[in-house]
């Protein structure tokens, strides 16, 4: 079977996942102005629900697995990812024509991760026995809060001799940083791995029903909210340039890419390899967007909301996932 015939057949694969087509609903429900919504109280309960599941899990797994020099290999990789992949994000999206503060914003999310999009990888990695380790949750959860605080110290350092550098709107760092490290989903996240890795064994086998068929009914939903919200950014979007939507395509490859190489330099398990460049190449709509708005509430929320959620997460969720799972087999040697 050549390159294109895989890669087609995975991603016809991935598109007929269930959570993938309901996701499809959702978009194309809002294309079409239907008044289907997730209630935003509905789809946060629903969201924490995902980060518990993916943590505890990751705990448990972690737990049964052990926390051996795979996992510090991926942590180290993951961090270093989040800290840097804000940098030529930064730099390609000022060459789009943004303004700093809005660059610097956008560039955020690339940095950081989606956790809806590795909790749809995990469930594809594990369809086609491709699964990734269980502490890759914990790696996810590590990979959250670098990529934010580079954004701030790009737009800090960028700005410093000009009118926003003495912006009275900015918050105070101890403000800040209770944002970015004890937000909901970092604390959701971390805090349920640290249950999974305490409990282990008898503890995942009391909540299977909960991280195993709830887990993937809730997923179906929340994608089904997704879509009508990428649905309703996509629609808000006809008036930008088509050269500044594709760096919502550009950004995810040059950072899935960046960590298929390092990861494979590593020796990362094609499971593992797999799970990290979905991170690397997710852009976060829940946790960057309530840190940013914060940090640098003169960001256009509509180019940071639109690249991310608009078109990345599509992006990943119909060929990214599964492109980035064939390329870290093919590395791998599965």
């Amino acid at each position: 079977m050549d390159l294109l015939t895989q890669t087609l057949s995975a991603a016809a694969g991935n598109l007929l996942q269930p959570a993938v087509l309901f996701f499809a609903l959702g978009l194309i429900a809002a294309l079409a102005r239907s008044d289907l919504a997730l209630p935003s109280e509905a789809a946060k309960t629903l969201s924490l629900i995902l980060m518990l599941c993916i943590g505890f899990k990751g705990g448990v797994e972690a737990r049964a697995h052990g926390l051996d020099a795979g996992f510090l290999k991926a942590a180290g990789l993951g961090l270093v990812l989040s800290f840097l992949l804000p940098l030529p994000a930064y730099t390609l999206l000022k060459r789009m024509g943004l303004n700093t503060i809005t660059a610097a914003a956008t560039a955020a999310h690339y940095g950081s991760v989606s956790v809806v999009t590795f909790a749809a990888a995990q469930s594809y990695l594990s369809s086609i026995g491709q699964a990734a380790g269980g502490y890759m949750s914990a790696v996810l959860a590590l990979m959250e809060t670098p990529g934010l605080l580079t954004a701030i110290a790009i737009a800090a350092i960028a700005t410093r001799d000009g009118a926003h550098g003495k912006d009275p709107d900015r918050v105070s760092a101890g403000k800040l940083a209770h944002e970015v490290l004890l937000n909901a989903a970092s604390v959701v996240l971390i805090g349920g791995f640290f249950i999974g890795l305490i409990t282990g064994h008898p503890g995942g086998a009391k909540l299977a029903t909960f991280t195993g068929p709830v887990f993937q009914g809730v997923l179906c939903v929340f994608l089904l909210g997704l879509g009508v919200r990428a649905g309703q950014q996509l629609a808000a979007a006809r008036g930008f340039k088509l050269s500044l939507l594709a760096m919502g395509i550009v950004l995810p490859i040059l950072g899935g890419s960046v960590a298929l190489v390092l990861g494979w330099l590593a020796g990362l398990p094609a499971g593992d390899l797999a799970a990290l460049a979905v991170l690397a190449a997710s852009a976060s709509y829940i946790a960057a967007p309530a840190a940013m708005g914060m940090a640098l509430p003169k960001a256009d929320a509509g180019v940071y909301l639109t690249l991310s959620l608009g078109v990345t997460f599509p992006f990943n969720l119909t060929l990214g996932i599964p492109l980035l799972a064939l390329a870290a087999a093919r590395l791998a040697g599965g």
